[in-house]
């Protein structure tokens, strides 16, 4: 069995090939995970290994040179990826990001979202993105910024202004971006900036940076809480020169993109989720291993039967359970054909299902150290990094606090909360 098929019950038998493809990968991210968070380094030797089996093109479209998956692909991966090495797969899930990139400017032109003129800007873009990807390019999406709004989960302050190098028509980024897996790690940065002179979600436009750009700096070394292994600790932008064709600025283009997302702007960030129950699905089964192994002196049973344990183990269970069901149920929702509730349902759903999700698979972590005492209460052993790297879920994007709360509003007042803002600098 799949290591991905703990999480997808039902893979179909091209789902199992890809599943098969990121099996190959486990052993070497699992033999690299307890260094990677010890050092807070991302482990460069996977981005070979990881391009070399193929996955960077995991849900690329097989006409532009990818595996052809799609959502539940990506999450039998990221989940499999999380049992191993969360940071990894971390970085691997934001990669994937990228396609989104691709893939959604494709289905507006499809639905006609977009005018004629516009329509061979966009799907050059589109199409680069997608290509790259397959080709083995590994990609960082950088969206998310140290600016705040009270009515966005993330802000865009990062501008960019027309400029001309050496007769080359283009744009000057800058700005500053505060979290972004594969920092100094990806071969290109995916950026999302703020059009000068446009102060609304419309002025969004996304440009291709490489990681070498002149005026491409990485912020200092993240050390954080969770995910150590990610290199997420960001980027700065001064005046950084992009080709126009390495951007795609239609105005409104950003926008109609996430019209066509089933469920969060990027079209499959429930993956990201799947990262965490993977690795709660991982230190549940190492603490069971090691509770009915581990005797009692007195009488020689398992410490696992004691009526404590059996307490903590059962509420363990309940707690992955929930995590599986809220996951599994939202999956079904962005992957089911017909759709099987309005968009704004299913964001909705999303936005419960994220902080869920997250907070039973920290509890899991937190049943494991309960269950396995002072012994199992370590820094670098499977407790103390899944306690850690469990936490990061209860902040990344947002809260679940609040996506409880704009799921209230949503039900209360039929409305809908922007996930952009474009800030003026």
């Amino acid at each position: 069995m799949f290591t991905g098929g703990r999480l997808i019950d039902d893979l179909t038998p091209v789902e199992q090939d890809r599943a098969a493809r990121v099996e190959k990968v486990l052993p070497a991210l699992r033999a690299a995970a307890a260094q990677a968070d010890a050092d807070g380094v991302f482990p460069a030797a996977h981005v070979a290994l990881l391009r070399d089996a193929g996955l960077l093109g995991l849900v690329v479209p097989q006409e532009y040179g990818g595996l052809g998956g799609g959502l539940r692909d990506l999450a039998a991966a990221t989940f499999a990826m999380g049992s191993a090495c969360p940071s990894t797969a971390l970085a691997f899930f934001f990669h994937n990001t990228s396609a989104s990139r691709g893939l959604l400017p494709l289905e507006a032109i499809e639905r006609g979202l977009f005018d004629d003129a516009d329509v061979p800007a966009v799907r050059a873009f589109a199409e680069k993105v997608l290509t790259r990807m397959a080709g083995g390019v590994w990609l960082a999406n950088f969206a998310s910024e140290a600016v705040k709004s009270s009515s966005a989960n993330i802000a865009i302050s990062t501008t960019a202004t027309p400029a001309s190098r050496d007769g080359v028509d283009g744009w000057s980024l800058t700005g500053e971006k505060s979290f972004g897996c594969a920092t100094g790690v990806a071969d290109t940065y995916l950026v999302t900036a703020r059009l000068a002179g446009h102060e609304t979600a419309d002025g969004l436009a996304l440009f291709l940076v490489p990681r070498d750009a002149a005026g491409v700096a990485s912020r200092p070394t993240w050390d954080g809480i969770g995910m150590r292994g990610s290199a997420n600790h960001g980027i700065r932008l001064d005046d950084v020169f992009i080709p126009a064709d390495e951007a795609l600025t239609v105005p409104g283009a950003f926008v109609k993109m996430l019209q066509c997302s089933r469920g969060s702007f990027v079209g499959n960030q429930l993956a990201i989720t799947a990262v965490y129950v993977g690795a709660a699905q991982s230190v549940y089964d190492d603490t069971l291993t090691k509770l009915t192994q581990k005797t009692f002196a007195d009488t020689g049973r398992p410490i696992a039967e004691s009526p404590m344990h059996q307490v903590i183990i059962g509420d363990m269970t309940e707690r992955l359970e929930t995590a599986y069901l809220w996951l599994r149920r939202q999956l079904l929702l962005e992957t089911s054909e017909p759709p099987l509730r309005p968009h704004a349902e299913v964001y909705r759903q999303w936005r419960l299902a994220k902080g869920s999700i997250c907070e039973a698979c920290f509890d899991v972590a937190v049943g494991a150290l309960k269950a396995s005492g002072t012994s199992g209460a370590t820094m670098n052993g499977p407790v103390g990094r899944a306690l850690r790297d469990l936490a990061m879920g209860l902040v990344m994007t947002f809260p679940p606090e609040r996506g409880r709360l704009e799921a209230a509003g949503s039900v209360t007042s039929d409305r809908s909360n922007n996930l952009f803002a474009a800030v003026a600098g």
